[in-house]
């Protein structure tokens, strides 16, 4: 966005004015905040940058409600930093996205809903989408409008919020959200089994997910160089239940491998490594995909082949992959029944590859007559990922 003139609306009215404004003229805009996840976008295209760093600040934050309502600008770090004072989490684990570029810090959590980021905690929690209980915005046609409320038992109206998170800002723009709260779990413990392959490891977490000692998260990750393969369980709660469900998770588990537990700095290192591709970062290509779990295996081996790496996250159904810009990642995750969004590439592999994976016609088709609804124009960044 170097020399580009940059537009900073500084009130709600001045953002409605500005895409209406867009809206006559066909102007497409791109909105951003923090910019980390800037380049998660075809590099080839003519946009007007909206740089919403104004919209930033808590609005209402009272913790024995467990809702919090915030501007979207508000930096992720601050959000997760106010929460922790009080005892209480985002539920859905939200990565950074700044840590695709080298540039942690940056995240807002405007920019994590609208992505529909959630880390490892969402196979026990929900996503980013369940959290998030209501919101102001202004769509595309120039209009502000609000959806959903500050209360969890919100039963009015359309569930637009499931609708705006994961949209990346081509729906409408959040100018407030509200979003739950829970409380921060008061033990946490890893389990860990060594040296299972991947489809040992797919059985294992299946086998552990469908028990009754609840994993809040289980990943895999496979051998690297000298490193043995790792799959690791993670139980949260109250420290004598965490304690008892770990001990029968191990017995659960004996069929697969010894059972033992990751200290608290090795059990935060492989956590955070999972949610943000820690052992991934030097790749050329970083990919997300997701797919039923019983494919994973068979994909993994598949990406193993072709020369890629790979970190399974949610019991399976979510792989980080890094490999090259030759590598046809995409279709060996569509061969499996899953698909593929490219996270981050060299701007020749991002001109020339869709962002997202492409959507079967049907799905499309209800796709393009969404946004019509919402933005007629296509004011909205339509070709980011294309």
């Amino acid at each position: 966005m170097s020399g580009t003139l940059i537009l900073r609306p500084a009130t709600s009215a001045e953002l409605v004015d500005l895409v209406g404004q867009a809206a006559a003229d066909a102007s497409p805009l791109e909105l951003f905040a923090g910019c980390s996840k800037h380049s998660v976008a075809n590099p080839d295209r003519e946009v007007q940058p909206v740089d919403l760093g104004a919209f930033t600040g808590v609005v209402d934050y009272e913790p024995s409600e467990l809702v919090m309502t915030v501007r979207p600008a508000t930096p992720l770090a601050e959000v997760e930093a106010l929460l922790g004072q009080n005892g209480q989490m985002l539920a859905f684990e939200p990565w950074d996205a700044g840590m695709l570029w080298g540039n942690t810090g940056k995240s807002t959590i405007g920019g994590v809903i609208a992505a529909g980021i959630s880390g490892p905690r969402r196979l026990s929690a929900g996503g980013a989408r369940d959290h998030l209980l209501g919101f102001h915005a202004v769509s595309g046609r120039g209009e502000g409008f609000k959806a959903g409320g500050k209360v969890v038992k919100n039963v009015t109206g359309y569930d637009l919020s499931k609708l705006i998170a994961g949209s990346w800002g081509q729906l409408a723009i959040m100018t407030e959200l509200s979003l739950k709260v829970l409380p921060a779990p008061r033990s946490s413990m890893t389990v860990l089994v060594e040296r299972l392959s991947a489809e040992a490891a797919v059985r294992a977490m299946s086998a552990a997910m469908g028990s009754r000692m609840s994993p809040a998260a289980a990943a895999h990750v496979p051998a690297r160089g000298s490193d043995r393969s790792r799959t690791c369980f993670r139980i949260e709660g109250f420290a004598e239940s965490v304690a008892e469900r770990a001990r029968q998770l191990a017995v659960l588990l004996e069929g697969y491998g010894s059972a033992s537990e990751l200290d608290a700095e090795s059990s935060l290192s492989f956590w955070r490594d999972v949610r943000e591709a820690g052992t991934l970062q030097t790749a050329e290509a970083l990919w997300r995909a997701h797919l039923s779990p019983a494919a994973a295996a068979k994909l993994a081996y598949a990406l193993s082949d072709a020369g890629a790496e790979w970190i399974m996250d949610w019991a399976g159904a979510a792989l980080w992959i890094g490999a090259s810009s030759e590598t046809d990642v995409r279709s060996l995750v569509a061969a499996h029944g899953g698909h593929a969004m490219l996270m981050r590439a060299p701007e020749a592999l991002r001109s020339t590859t869709p962002i997202r994976h492409p959507e079967a016609p049907a799905v499309a088709a209800l796709s393009a007559r969404v946004r019509q609804a919402f933005d007629p124009a296509g004011v909205l960044d339509p070709r980011r990922f294309c």
